[in-house]
């Protein structure tokens, strides 16, 4: 099966063309393949479901000339949703306070798995506010992170989103867009 860093490598430029910030991508098997393509706006605004079209029209001539997954497939373009699953260090960067769950390849300490609050981020680990104990743990050992749903961080996506809608709306990017 064809690795998610060649598929990444052949759709990010794509992606950035267009304005988007690839999240994650995901092969996953079964019966039928589907391509789980998550990507959210440079811009921080709302990814609509024009959006996820948009995308999937651009990316989907690269992959078909490529031909990088043998099988057939069903490519699935969203956005990664609020409570979105954290995959690179800027991630957990811009939602440092906020509440995660992580999952390790190992046990570290008897534990696999772990939620707390997102804290002080290292170059090679996050560090997890456990009952309000900090535990390190190393970027190299997560198998999976997501944000966990809380009022705190619908709130906080929200001012994202308005603070990204009144940058769009200032008079050099409307001269931008006439």
């Amino acid at each position: 099966m064809v690795q998610h860093s060649r598929i990444e490598t052949l759709i990010a430029p794509v992606a950035e063309h267009l304005g988007y910030e690839l999240v994650r991508v995901r092969l996953q098997g079964g019966s039928r393949a589907v391509l789980q393509i998550m990507a959210e706006r440079r811009d921080r605004q709302a990814m609509k479901v024009e959006d996820c079209a948009r995308l999937s029209r651009e990316i989907s001539p690269v992959l078909d000339a490529a031909d990088p997954i043998e099988a057939e497939y069903v490519l699935e373009v969203s956005s990664p949703g609020i409570d979105r699953p954290l995959m690179k260090p800027a991630d957990y960067a811009r939602f440092v306070g906020h509440e995660a769950k992580l999952e390790l390849d190992a046990p570290l300490g008897g534990r696999k798995r772990f939620q707390g609050e997102i804290g002080a981020l290292g170059a090679e680990a996050v560090t997890l506010f456990v009952d309000k104990s900090p535990i390190e743990l190393p970027f190299t050992c997560i198998a999976s992170a997501k944000l966990i749903l809380t009022d705190r961080l619908i709130a906080a996506v929200q001012d994202e989103e308005r603070a990204a809608r009144s940058a769009s709306d200032t008079p050099f990017n409307q001269a931008l867009h006439a």
